[in-house]
């Protein structure tokens, strides 16, 4: 199914559905078949990146994707890596020495499944193969494009992304932080991968720079959206629904958006937001509908 062709055809949820099954489908054809006496490394890895998910973020490359008339295969090897970028955060994540989480998706973590060496293994090749899968010819023909690609990711993952996030998230734990520097740290480890994702359809494109740093704008404004309405989810929200553990941020003295606005004025402010976001892509009309949806969706949801 078209994503952007579903504007008037199917709900939201209906098209990620069915973008969700095709993404899933490229996912365990490129993931590595356990095999031979590194089974278990290809094992945790299909464990962790086939577990049901929302695909929020390859759908985003999906759209962008769309909007430039990239084609579909190239689209989509793209999208899976952007998967496998993201998955590989999780799993690190979650480990002990970070977030120390037990549930990720539904079911134990990675390291809860399998054992903490395994799911360090698992995340560090997760994230190398994003990078093979955009490097790879069949990804794109212009060798300038795939760079393009690879530099982006690079850019999104590392020390200005979600790496430099995720240090910002632990050195705030149990010290008061204020609104600025709990938005820098979602900018970086949540932002930075949503912002690559709505820009890749652009540079599988060939878009002009007036066009990506429209989607830039999109991104910039839908992740923090995303960032709040995950902040209530951990306040509200149960652990069947969002398939992790929530209360967990309160419980570790986390400084959140909700925590440092209330729980009224965090939601107001993700609507917010979600109108900004929507406004930066008028510059594409109606080929936009799908993604001006999406916003609206993100603020709305329950897991």
């Amino acid at each position: 199914m078209s994503i952007q062709l579903g504007k008037g055809v199917a709900s939201v949820a209906e098209v990620m559905t069915a973008a969700t099954a095709e993404i899933d489908g490229v996912l365990q054809n490129l993931l590595p078949e356990p095999s031979g006496p590194e089974r278990r490394l290809a094992e945790a890895m299909r464990y962790s990146v086939l577990a049901p998910g929302k695909r929020f973020r390859p759908i985003l490359a999906l759209a962008t994707a769309e909007l430039f008339n990239v084609p579909r295969r190239a689209a989509l090897r793209v999208a899976v890596a952007v998967e496998l970028a993201h998955t590989y955060s999780l799993v690190h994540d979650d480990l002990p020495c970070m977030d120390d989480d037990d549930m990720r998706r539904g079911q134990p973590s990675l390291h809860k499944k399998f054992d903490e060496a395994t799911a360090v293994l698992a995340g560090d090749a997760l994230l190398p193969l994003a990078f093979e899968i955009m490097a790879h010819v069949e990804t794109h023909a212009d060798a300038e494009v795939r760079v393009e690609l690879v530099r982006a990711l690079a850019e999104a993952a590392g020390p200005r992304g979600m790496v430099g996030g995720q240090m910002i998230d632990l050195t705030v734990e149990h010290k008061p932080a204020d609104i600025g520097t709990i938005t820098r740290m979602q900018q970086l480890k949540t932002g930075a991968l949503i912002a690559f994702a709505c820009e890749a359809g652009a540079v599988l494109g060939k878009a002009p720079t007036s066009a990506r740093h429209a989607l830039r704008a999109y991104a910039r404004d839908l992740g923090l959206a995303f960032q709040i309405v995950d902040d209530l989810l951990d306040v509200e929200g149960s652990q069947e629904e969002t398939g992790k553990r929530v209360g967990k941020d309160a419980s570790l003295g986390k400084a959140t958006f909700v925590a440092l606005l209330g729980i009224d004025r965090a939601r107001t402010q993700a609507a917010i937001l979600a109108d900004q976001a929507v406004a930066h892509l008028d510059v594409f009309g109606e080929r936009a509908a799908f993604l001006k949806r999406l916003a609206r969706f993100v603020v709305q949801r329950s897991h």
